[in-house]
């Protein structure tokens, strides 16, 4: 059919159709591969039980956790696939196969994951917490609609709340627009209380990615082989072998373990000397190029990636002191394909991608190591649902600020698009220049300090000094030890 004989409003239709399939199927992607990560990782004890109620409220909550975590996904893979789609329209601007990529469908995308994120977080999520802790009113019948009535009842009354707060906080800050817009919730409230949920999403974001970021050379350490200098892998192994037998044999003796009550001591001893045997002897049967290469180009590769992306935000820095168009803005109308977003070009967009990732890792891996968030940890087939529940409120705070975040820091000058960039704080010069100068500071300062520690660490383990009888620290090993205790290895 010729494209004059179709009219404005069926074309239109035909659009809106197109983008409503696509939408649907990569959030059934998502769901499904959602859903295999929470199954994978929760606690099957909870949704076997006598008690057929419980174990429907917990699938009821399973199911909107699966829900919130394809959202979180979404949001983690949207500023990629946007700019990705960028450059894809430029390399092919004239494809009938590529006409489906437009303007329009990622405007609503980023619409979507707003309006979804936002829901997921505000009811959902809390939706699902006090369904799994409700018990139905007194003297009310019992069963999952009772359990429904409490917790929409208690949602209500939290809601309340919230707005309230919300109010409050508006009133102390701005009086006179508080007062005329006390019945404007759409336009007034929830923007307001959109903007503060980011806000502190970027600055949960501030704190845990310049921490991720030192941590992530430590986790790929322990991912890969190691080279040691100086050092007998063989005779390591078989020390390590002799003490997993030793302790074997204290465990299979059990009168004497049974009456000093050291059996879990010993238990624990076994398993740790267990794992490390097995560590040795992947190192041992691992190949030349994999022990000697492998573990050296992935740290350069980390160390590349996280200069680069400090030396972005520095020069975004000076951006933001002679240019106001570096300043984050949202973008009401995209006009995709008419130019590349980066000064290099598809090779520029590639890395604004792979470094967008990459701080997206580094802050999941800084947020599960922080002291306050470590209990949070997910473990294989042992996460309880009120874990999963938690864990999916962090994932989703943290990706939902993550356009933001990039777009703050200067990593990509893709515009925020939607309700994305209708957040207030957005048009503060002083909070986007003295988030940049935190960012760029603290994560200086911890690749220093990881890179100086880590360096001094090997050369401890190169040259033996872990085994001596003292506690072994910098401060305590000068550096000509060092290098005479080397010496003295080598000759």
């Amino acid at each position: 059919m010729e494209a004059d004989d179709v009219s404005i409003r069926e074309q239109l239709f035909h659009d809106r159709v197109r983008e409503t399939i696509i939408c649907v199927l990569l959030f059934v992607c998502l769901y499904i591969v959602s859903y295999l990560i929470i199954t994978h990782f929760k606690k099957n004890a909870e949704f076997v039980t006598d008690d057929d109620e419980d174990a429907t409220v917990n699938r009821i909550a399973l199911w909107l956790c699966t829900f919130t975590l394809s959202v979180s996904v979404g949001a983690v893979l949207l500023l990629p696939f946007s700019i990705l789609s960028n450059e894809v329209l430029l390399s092919f601007p004239h494809s009938y196969y590529m006409q489906w990529l437009n303007g329009s469908l990622i405007h609503g995308l980023w619409n979507l994951v707003f309006l979804l994120s936002n829901l997921s977080l505000v009811f959902l999520l809390p939706f699902a917490y006090f369904f799994t802790e409700s018990e139905g009113f007194v003297g009310s019948k019992k069963g999952v609609m009772g359990r429904v009535y409490e917790t929409a009842v208690v949602l209500l009354l939290l809601t309340m709340l919230v707005l309230g707060i919300v109010w409050v906080a508006s009133a102390l800050l701005n009086h006179s627009s508080a007062m005329e817009s006390l019945y404007d919730l759409w336009e007034y409230y929830l923007p307001y209380l959109y903007s503060g949920i980011s806000l502190f999403g970027v600055l949960l974001l501030l704190l845990c990615t310049p921490f991720g970021l030192s941590r992530m050379f430590s986790v790929t350490g322990n991912l890969l082989v190691k080279p040691r200098l100086l050092e007998d892998v063989d005779e390591t192994v078989s020390c390590a072998a002799f003490e997993e037998a030793s302790l074997a044999r204290k465990l299979t003796n059990g009168t004497s373990c049974w009456i000093n009550l050291n059996v879990e001591v010993l238990r624990k001893q076994f398993l740790s000397i267990q794992a490390k045997r097995i560590a040795l002897e992947m190192r041992r049967r691992a190949s030349p190029w994999q022990r000697n290469l492998g573990y050296p180009l992935a740290m350069l590769l980390l160390l590349a990636l996280t200069v680069v992306c400090v030396l972005m935000v520095c020069f975004h820095v000076l951006e933001l002191l002679f240019d106001d168009t570096a300043m984050p803005r949202g973008m009401e109308h995209p006009l995709l394909g008419a130019a590349s977003f980066s000064m290099f070009g598809s090779l520029g967009a590639t890395v604004q991608v792979v470094l967008i990732l990459y701080l997206m890792v580094s802050s999941v891996v800084g947020f599960y190591s922080s002291p306050l968030f470590t209990g949070l940890l997910p473990r294989s087939q042992d996460t309880t649902l009120t874990q999963i529940i938690g864990n999916c409120v962090s994932l989703l705070v943290l990706s939902s600020a993550l356009p933001v975040f990039s777009r703050t820091l200067g990593i990509t000058r893709f515009d925020l698009l939607g309700d994305f960039g209708r957040y207030n704080w957005l048009g503060n010069f002083h909070i986007i220049f003295l988030y940049n100068m935190l960012f760029a500071g603290l994560t200086t300062a911890c690749l220093i300090n990881t890179v100086t520690w880590a360096v001094q660490r090997e050369l401890i383990r190169a040259f033996g000094l872990h085994k001596l009888p003292l506690t072994v620290c910098r401060s305590t090993v000068p550096f000509k030890l060092l290098l005479a205790n080397g010496l003295s290895k080598i000759q």
